[in-house]
C-alpha cells in the first residue's frame, strides 16, 4: 500500500538530511518504566496463499510491481528505496532475515552459524558460512567480502558515499578464522544489534573502492549470490529483469524469471485487469473493486450495481433516451454523445471487473506504523504541554478504526515507538502520557497561557500578517462601531408599535444595502482573483472551522447556513421588542414573561450561538471550550502539512479527523497541501511544519535504528540543528543515554527493559504520537502460492510459483 514518506521494505536506511532527497513521526510519573514483565501481543498473521513445494509448478513467469524504477541498486546509499530493498533481497545475502514475529532469524542459505564466542576483554563473533556459498562468478563467499564492506561503511573513508555506517564504527578488525569458511568479527565497543551487519552483503567487486561503491552498482550488479540474478535493467520499459542463478545452492527457484515492472499506484487497477502485473500493492479503492468483482461472478450476468452509470434512475434514463430522439436536433446530437460516453465507460468498467476476478486481495499488517508528529524546534509546540494537549485530544481508537476496520483488520492503536505488536519486547507504553482526556488537554493549555481571553479576535484569512492584519484591524473598529449603535438600539425597545416599525424599516434597508455591498464586493473579488483566502485555498490551504471545510462544525441546533461568526444581535432586539409591545397592546401577560425569560437567557454565558448578550457577557460556545485560544493577541492555530496525491486519501481523512479532534479543545489546524514529491524533502525533513503525519518502518533492532529517529538535537556551528532523522526536534539527554546504554548491552532481555524505559519517556515527551500499524493490501494473481502480504517476513523469493501448471505465466502474459 503506497505511503507518502515512509521508507518502505524491512533494510534499514539511515539517510542524513543532507542527502535526503526523497521520502520515504516537564515528564510525568512514566508507568512501567521498571517492569520486569512483557506484555504478551499477537501480530497479525501474514496472508500468502502458502503451499509446499511439491505443489509448486517449475518454471513461468511473474510480473510484480514497484512504485519506480530504482534509482540505484545499493542499498547503502541516500537514495535507495523500496524497489531497491525488493529487487537486492532476491539477488544479495541477507545473514538474518525477519521472520514472522519480527525476530532476525539466521539464514541457513548463507550461514552455518553465527555467535558471539568471547565479551571480555573484547565482543567478538564468530561467523561460520555455508561450505556451499558462492558468487555467481564462482567465488567463495569468505572473510575478504566482509573486510570490504567494513571499511566501506565504517565512516573513516569519506570517500564512500554512505547513507548510514551504524555498527560498523564499533568493529575493531575483521581477520579469517580456523579456515576459509570462518569469519572472525572483534568489537571495540560491545555492540547487541551485531545481527544487523552484513546484510545484504556485497561482493568485494563492489565495497572494495569508491568508485564501484559510489558509481558501479547503480545501475547493474554482475556479481551476486542469491536465488536469482539480474539479467537486464530496462528504463524505457521500466523493468529490471530477474532469471535463475545456475550457481544457487539452496532450493531451486521455481519461476524461470521474475519481473520487477514499475507501475504508478494509480495506474495499478488498470495494470491487474490488463494482465501486466501478477503481484501489486493496492489501496482499499481498488482492493474494493477486486471484492466487487469476485462477488459479482456469481450474478448470473446481471447488470452491474456499480461503476459508470450505476447511479442513473429510470427517470433519468427516460429523460435521456427522450432528449436523445427529440425533435431539437441540437439537444438531441448533445445527449446522444453522452449516452454513448456513458456506454463506452460501462463496458469498459465491465471488461475490468472481469478481469479483476482472476486476482484476490491478500491482507496483512505491514511493518511500519503511522504517527503524528509533532514539531518542538519552535512556535506553541516548543512548549511540552501544548504537545501534551495534542496527544491528550487524540481518540487513536478512531483513528485506527478508520483506517483499519472497513477492511476487517484488527483496529488497535499501536502502543510503542520501537516495537510493533507480535515483536519480542512489545509493551504498550502510552500510558506514561495518557489515555485521551478533553479536560486534561483543555487544563494543559491553560497552564500554558493558552486561554479564550488569549485572542483578539479569530483569524479570518489563512495568510499570516500583512494584509491579513490589516483586514482585522479594520474589522475591529468596524465591529465596536456596530455594537454601539445596536446598545442604542436595545435602549429603544419600550417605544410605540410604530416607532419600532420605522426603525425596522430603516435596519432592513440598512441590512439589505449592506448584503449589496458584500455581494458586490464578492463579485469584484471573483473577478479579479485578488482575495487572500481564495488564493490561499487554492494553493490547497485553509483553517479548520472555516470555509465548510473538515472539522468545520455548525452550532447545534443552528441551520447549516447561519453564520456563527456574524450573529445578527439586531433580530434579537427586534424580536424582544415586539415581544413586549405584544404584551402592552393585549394586555397578555404571557408574552411579557416570555420576553423576560429571553432577557434572562441573554444574561447567561454559554447561550445559544448567535444571541444577544449584554455587554460584559461571556461569549457564546460553538464548541466545548468556547471557542478558540490565543495567548498574547494571537489564536492558538498550527500549521498541518498533509500530501496531495492521489494515493494519499487515507491518509488526509486521518489528519482531518485529528483537525476535528483539536479543534474540540480550542486549537485551530491551518491544513495545507503539499504534493506527494515534496511531502518529505521539503517540509518533513526541512521542519517546514507544525503537524504531520508520516510512517517508519519496524525494525528487529530498535537500539540502532530507533536512536536516530529520537536522538536530542544537537546544535550546529551555524546555528542550525543536527536533527538526523528526528524531523520532531523533540529529544532529551535521558532518551539518548538509555539508548546508548540498550546498544551496548549484550544481554538481550536487559536490552529490551531499557528499551521500554525509551519509549516510555518518548511517550511522554510528547513529539511522536504512534497511531496505528498500517494495513498492507496486495493484489495477487489467485494462482500463485507463497506471495501477498508478507508482515514482518522477507519473501522466499525461490519459494514462489504457480500451483497450477497450465497458468503459469498467466494472466499477465496476456499483455505486454
Amino acid at each position: 500500500m503506497s505511503h507518502v514518506g515512509v521508507p518502505r521494505g524491512t533494510v534499514r536506511k539511515r539517510r542524513s538530511l543532507a542527502l535526503l532527497t526523497a521520502g520515504v513521526l516537564t515528564i510525568p510519573a512514566l508507568a512501567g518504566c521498571s517492569s520486569d514483565s512483557e506484555e504478551t501481543s499477537r501480530g497479525v498473521p501474514q496472508d500468502i496463499a502458502p503451499a509446499a513445494r511439491d505443489r509448486v509448478a517449475d518454471g513461468s513467469t511473474v510480473n510484480w510491481a514497484v512504485d519506480a524504477m530504482p534509482t540505484t541498486l545499493n542499498a547503502f546509499q541516500a537514495d535507495a528505496d523500496s524497489a531497491t530493498t525488493r529487487i537486492t533481497g532476491a539477488l544479495l545475502p541477507t545473514l538474518f532475515p525477519m521472520d514472522a514475529t519480527g525476530q532476525p532469524k539466521l539464514n541457513p542459505d548463507y550461514l552455518e552459524s553465527a555467535k558471539i564466542i568471547e565479551r571480555e576483554p573484547k565482543q567478538v563473533v564468530l561467523y561460520k558460512l555455508n561450505q556451499q556459498a558462492v558468487w555467481s562468478d564462482g567465488r567463495e563467499i569468505g572473510a575478504p567480502d566482509f573486510v570490504a564492506q567494513w571499511r566501506a561503511l565504517s565512516g573513516k573513508d569519506s570517500a564512500f558515499w554512505t547513507a548510514r555506517n551504524s555498527g560498523y564504527e564499533r568493529i575493531q578488525k575483521i581477520e579469517r578464522g580456523a579456515d576459509d569458511l570462518q569469519v572472525r568479527v572483534t568489537f571495540a565497543k560491545p555492540y547487541a544489534d551485531w545481527r544487523s551487519l552484513f546484510s545484504p552483503l556485497y561482493p568485494k567487486e563492489v565495497t572494495g573502492s569508491p568508485d564501484t561503491f559510489n558509481d558501479g552498482a547503480r545501475t547493474t550488479l554482475k556479481n551476486t549470490a542469491g536465488p536469482f540474478q539480474l539479467k537486464s535493467v530496462s528504463k524505457a520499459k521500466g523493468t529490471v529483469t530477474l532469471t535463475r542463478n545456475p550457481r544457487w545452492w539452496g532450493d531451486k527457484a521455481k519461476l524461470d524469471t521474475l519481473v520487477f515492472r514499475a507501475v504508478a499506484p494509480k495506474d495499478r487497477t488498470k495494470a491487474l485487469a490488463d494482465g501486466t502485473v501478477h503481484v501489486t500493492d493496492v489501496d482499499s479503492t481498488t482492493a474494493n473493486r477486486i471484492a466487487l468483482a469476485l462477488r459479482d461472478g456469481n450474478n448470473g450476468g446481471q447488470p452491474l450495481a456499480h461503476g459508470p452509470g450505476a447511479d442513473l434512475t429510470p427517470a433519468a434514463a427516460l429523460r435521456s433516451w427522450a432528449l436523445a430522439n427529440g425533435s431539437d436536433e441540437e439537444q438531441a446530437e448533445i445527449a446522444r454523445a453522452a449516452r454513448e460516453k456513458t456506454r463506452k465507460a460501462v463496458a469498459a468498467y465491465g471488461a475490468e471487473q472481469k478481469a479483476l476476478r482472476s486476482y484476490a486481495v491478500r491482507k496483512s499488517l505491514e511493518p511500519a506504523y503511522t504517527q503524528l508528529a509533532l514539531n518542538g524546534e519552535s512556535g506553541p509546540l516548543a512548549d511540552d504541554r501544548v504537545r501534551r494537549a495534542v496527544a491528550r485530544a487524540l481518540d487513536r481508537q478512531e483513528l485506527a478504526e478508520t483506517v483499519l476496520k472497513p477492511l476487517g483488520l484488527p483496529a488497535k492503536p499501536l502502543g510503542s515507538h520501537l516495537a510493533l505488536a507480535g515483536q519480542p519486547g512489545y509493551k504498550d507504553g502510552s500510558g506514561a502520557l495518557g489515555d485521551q482526556n478533553t479536560e486534561e488537554a483543555q487544563a494543559l493549555l491553560a497552564d500554558a497561557g493558552w486561554t479564550r481571553g488569549g485572542a483578539a479576535e479569530k483569524p479570518k484569512d489563512t495568510k499570516a500578517g500583512s494584509e491579513a492584519e490589516k483586514k482585522d484591524e479594520k474589522e475591529d473598529g468596524e465591529k465596536k462601531g456596530t455594537d454601539k449603535a445596536e446598545d442604542k438600539d436595545e435602549k429603544k425597545t419600550d417605544q410605540t408599535e410604530a416607532d419600532t416599525d420605522a426603525e425596522k424599516k430603516t435596519e432592513d434597508k440598512e441590512e439589505k444595502a449592506r448584503d449589496e455591498d458584500k455581494e458586490e464586493k464578492k463579485s469584484d473579488q471573483a473577478a479579479t482573483g485578488s482575495d487572500d483566502s481564495a488564493a490561499s485555498r487554492a494553493e490547497g490551504l485553509y483553517i479548520v472551522g472555516q470555509d465548510n471545510k473538515p472539522g468545520a462544525r455548525p452550532a447545534e441546533g443552528l441551520d447549516a447556513s447561519s453564520s456563527v461568526l456574524s450573529p445578527s444581535r439586531t433580530a434579537a432586539v427586534q424580536s424582544l421588542a415586539l415581544l413586549r409591545q405584544a404584551s402592552a397592546v393585549s394586555g397578555d401577560t404571557s408574552a411579557a414573561d416570555t420576553a423576560a425569560k429571553v432577557t434572562a437567557q441573554d444574561k447567561q454565558s454559554g447561550g445559544a450561538p448567535g444571541a444577544y448578550a449584554p455587554m460584559g457577557t461571556a461569549a457564546p460556545a460553538p464548541a466545548s471550550v468556547n471557542g478558540p485560544l490565543g495567548k498574547d493577541g494571537k489564536t492558538l492555530t498550527l500549521r498541518f502539512v498533509l500530501p496531495s496525491g492521489p494515493g494519499s486519501q487515507s491518509l488526509r481523512g486521518v489528519g482531518e479527523r485529528i483537525a476535528t479532534m483539536l479543534e474540540r479543545i480550542g486549537i485551530g489546524t491551518e491544513i495545507t497541501k503539499v504534493p506527494d514529491e515534496s511531502y518529505f524533502k521539503d517540509h518533513i525533513a526541512s521542519g517546514d511544519y507544525d503537524l504531520a503525519l508520516y510512517s517508519w518502518p519496524a525494525t528487529a533492532y530498535p537500539a540502532t535504528d530507533g536512536r536516530p529517529i529520537y536522538a536530542k538535537p544537537e546544535p550546529a556551528t551555524d546555528g542550525s540543528l543536527l536533527v538526523e532523522q528526528n524531523y520532531t526536534r523533540v529529544g532529551t539527554d535521558h532518551i539518548d543515554q538509555l539508548f546508548d546504554q540498550a546498544v551496548a548491552e549484550l544481554d538481550e532481555k536487559a536490552a529490551r527493559e531499557l528499551m521500554k524505559q525509551a519509549d516510555a519517556r518518548i511517550w511522554a515527551a510528547a513529539g511522536s504520537i504512534p497511531l496505528f500499524q498500517r494495513p498492507q493490501l496486495v493484489a495477487v494473481d489467485k494462482k500463485l502460492a507463497n506471495v501477498g502480504a508478507f508482515g514482518f517476513a522477507a519473501p522466499r523469493y525461490q519459494d514462489i510459483g504457480f500451483t497450477d501448471r497450465q497458468a503459469a505465466g498467466s494472466p499477465a502474459d496476456r499483455k505486454k
